[in-house]
Parts: C-alpha cells; structure tokens; sequence
C-alpha cells in the first residue's frame, strides 16, 4: 500500500510540474482513476480499459453501463470515466462567455468544434445570431444516430422565431470523422435556407464538425 502511495504521489507530483501535455494516454487515465479507486494500482487497470475500446477518447465516449460491464469496474468508475467530453463541453462553453460574437468563419467553426466535442451521435445546432453577430442561443434542434440525423426546416425555422435570430449558423458533426459535406448535407442546407427567407433570417454559414477540424461552407463557396 506504501508502494501504491509513493508512485501516486509522484505522478501527481509531476502532474503539477509538468501538465498533461507530456503523459501518455494510460498515464492520463491512470491518475483520473486515483479518484475513484483508492489503495489499488490503477496502472494495469488503464492499459486494460483504453484496449477494450481501442483509444483513450474511445473509453471517455462509451456509454457508463458498457464500461461497467466491458471493464468490471463500478458505476462510480465508469461515471467519472464518461464525464470527461460533457465536462469537457461545459468548460469551453463557459470560456466562450454568454454572448460570443460570432463574425468570422474561423471564429464559427472554433465556436462550433466546442459545442460538438465529444458527441458520438450525429447532432444538428441552429446557432442563432442578433445583429452584431452575437449569439443568443445555440439550440439543440436534432438528435440522430450513429451515422445520421434527418433535420427538419420547421425545427430551425422555429428555433430562430424563438430565440430572436437575426441571422443563423448550421452546425452538425460527422461521428466517423469525414469532414467533407454530403450531397445530403447540401440539400438539408438549401432548404433551411429557402424556409428562413420568409422570416427574414439568413443562413451564413454551416459548419460541420469531424473531431477537432470543421468545414465551413462559406469558406468553400457553398453559401
């Protein structure tokens, strides 16, 4: 046991010498199980949980039950485990500020690389704009699966009606990590753009996310 609490206070010790930047992903997972599992060498444990699910961000994705039972650890374990990319998406939302002006490509594809973090299910965002190109609201407006997520024009149109848009930014991620737009993507965008013109709302531009890259269709000419 004196064993196990002079290497945890080493790595902790170097954690706050040196950040993160320079551990290895079982290192990473290693320490956060320090907190969760006391009095235990937590070392063998991560090399074992990050090749059940093939990556460390694979681990932090998975649904608690099926690390649970994949990797016989406790509800306690696999909550904290899985925490990680909601945590991750409420500090970068918090550090965005409340009303982030969004006037630039650039500035809209790291807003929505933030919002998208982590998320293992296609999802669609309306991120709704005022004048200055602040926002007022990125709403939630689809949920898919695995591989898709059928939006619908009236979703987004009513978003805008809601939350004040002057102006609107599409933002969906690709969960398989292609970052170029599909025929689908290019058609749902025509004809959310086509349902907000009677209210006076323009799409400016539509993001789609693919892990820590994102394409815009404003910078490639789409819109």
């Amino acid at each position: 046991m004196k064993l196990h609490e002079g290497h945890r206070k080493r790595v902790k010790d170097r954690y706050l010498a040196e950040g993160l930047d320079t551990f290895e992903d079982h290192q990473v997972l290693e320490m956060l199980l320090f907190y969760c599992i006391p009095r235990k060498d937590t070392n063998e444990l991560a090399h074992r949980m990050i090749r059940e699910f093939g990556s460390l961000a694979g681990l932090f994705e998975a649904d608690p039950k099926d690390i649970s039972r994949r990797c016989g650890v406790t509800e306690n374990t696999a909550i904290l485990v899985s925490l990680i990319p909601s945590l991750a998406r409420r500090y970068f939302k918090t550090k965005w500020g409340e009303k982030p002006v969004l006037n630039a490509s650039s500035k809209a594809g790291e807003y929505a690389v933030s919002l998208l973090a982590g998320r293992t299910y296609e999802v669609f965002f309306a991120i709704c704009l005022d004048a200055q190109n602040r926002v007022n609201h990125a709403a939630l407006v689809q949920e898919g699966t695995l591989t898709e997520a059928p939006v619908y024009p009236r979703l987004i149109v009513e978003a805008a009606l809601r939350h004040q848009a002057n102006s609107v930014i599409l933002a969906h991620n690709h969960p398989g990590g292609r970052m170029q737009p599909s025929k689908a993507d290019i058609k749902v965008t025509q004809k959310i753009t086509q349902a907000l013109e009677p209210i006076s709302v323009n799409v400016v531009d539509h993001i789609i996310v693919a892990g820590e890259r994102y394409f815009s269709f404003k910078e490639n000419g789409l819109i």
